[in-house]
Order: structure tokens, then C-alpha cells, then sequence
């Protein structure tokens, strides 16, 4: 497993790159600001990018946008914080960020949350998605013709992606990820086994073109088809 450490603070960096070390992750490189944490990344296309959210020249919002813009399709992004409900960490989410972690971050913590977005899987917990894009969402632009409860006006108003494209059981599916459920609950609250929520999500996910969970509940919400509190 390789990454990189974008980091401007050079003690955060050694001491993460150290830790990481200890636990057989190859660290390929690191960056003291978004411009060189891109070019790191291309060069070296790493699994996983730990990323600081605000870095001189470049912050890591738009390091991460452009890093995902290039294609960089195998690289997972985890922005490192200082607080978890930020609207800066919301704008890192939406531009592609598999998760968030705080730098006061314990080192098993660490090991465990890098190894986890290696996999595919998002970093989030459901409920601390939850709360933070039910915080910073933006709420879609109301739609004259059609009511904002039904479900087929919401999927039409998606930012960026067409939900008409799901079936009606993947938009149920995708309402109840959005409400911080894990897959053995979803399957409990839907009486399916968990194989077939695994199956529904990952057509979720290609269907629209998302990276992962998190982008599929920043999704919910701004196309309205989850609205906060609901």
C-alpha cells in the first residue's frame, strides 16, 4: 500500500509519514502544499493521498478537485482537519475526498483509516455524514412544475448526475444511505440481505459515476431527494 502526505506543517508530515511507516505503508512522497501534492500524485499515483484542507499556494479543495479531474481514478483522498463539522471539509467531500480525519488522529486510528479507504470503502461514519451535509448542503433550486416531495422531481434536479437513471428501488436505497444507515441496517429496514444492498449500491455508485458513499450522500441531499431532518 503506498501514499502521500500533503501536509505544510513539516512535523505533521514526518510524524504521520513515520507512523504510516511503522505499519508497512510505503510513503512514495511528501508535499508542503496543494501544487506539489498534485504533481506527487501524478507522478507516483499512490492508493491513498492524506491531504491537508489548508495549505498555502493550493488548498486541498482544489488539489483534490484537480487531482480527480486528471483521472486519477485509483487514488482515495483523506482530508485532514482540525474540526470534523467544517464547510471547508463539505467542499472537499463534494470535490471527491473519500473522508475526513482530524489531525489529532491516534495512530492505530490512523493505520486503520487509510487501510479502509484502500479498499473502496468510504471513511465516514454514516452519522457524522449526515451531520455535516445536512449543515453545509445546497438545497436544490424549486422545481414550479412538479411537488419537491416526489421522488422523480427530486432525481431530476441532481447537480451533475441524473437519478432518473436509478430504479425506484435503487432511489429508496440511496434515501436511506443518505439517512446514516449502514448496509446491515438498510437490510433490516428493507427486508433484503445485506448481498443484495451490497448489489444496490454499487449500481448506485456506477450508475451516477460516484467515487464512493460520501459523494452518494452529498448527492441526496443537493438533488433534494433527502432533505435535512427528514
Amino acid at each position: 500500500m503506498t501514499t502521500v502526505v500533503a501536509d505544510d506543517q513539516a512535523l505533521v508530515r514526518g510524524g504521520f509519514g513515520l507512523i504510516l511507516k511503522a505499519a508497512g505503508v510505503d510513503v512514495l512522497a511528501e508535499a508542503a502544499d496543494g501544487e506539489q501534492a498534485i504533481a506527487a500524485v501524478l507522478q507516483h499515483r499512490p492508493d491513498v493521498v492524506l491531504m491537508d484542507i489548508r495549505m498555502p499556494r493550493l488548498d486541498g479543495i482544489e488539489a483534490t478537485r484537480q487531482i480527480v479531474a486528471a483521472g486519477a481514478a485509483g487514488t482515495r483522498i483523506i482530508i485532514l482537519t482540525t474540526f470534523d463539522l467544517d464547510e471547508y471539509v463539505y467542499a472537499a467531500l463534494s470535490a471527491g475526498a473519500s473522508g475526513f480525519l482530524l489531525k489529532d488522529v491516534t495512530p492505530e486510528h490512523l493505520v486503520a483509516a487509510v487501510q479502509l479507504v484502500r479498499t473502496g470503502d468510504a471513511l465516514l461514519a454514516p452519522s457524522v455524514t449526515r451531520r455535516l451535509v445536512e449543515r453545509f448542503a445546497r438545497p436544490p433550486a424549486a422545481a414550479p412544475a412538479e411537488s419537491p416531495a416526489s421522488p422523480r422531481a427530486a432525481a431530476s434536479g441532481g447537480p451533475g448526475c441524473d437519478l432518473s437513471a436509478l430504479t425506484p428501488r435503487e432511489l429508496e436505497v440511496l434515501g436511506v444511505i443518505a439517512r446514516g444507515m449502514s448496509n446491515a441496517e438498510i437490510a433490516a429496514d428493507l427486508f433484503l440481505s445485506e448481498a443484495t444492498v451490497k448489489t444496490h449500491v454499487t449500481r448506485i455508485l456506477t450508475k451516477l459515476g460516484l467515487r464512493d458513499r460520501v459523494q452518494a450522500v452529498v448527492l441526496a441531499y443537493e438533488s433534494g431527494l433527502v432533505s435535512p431532518g427528514s
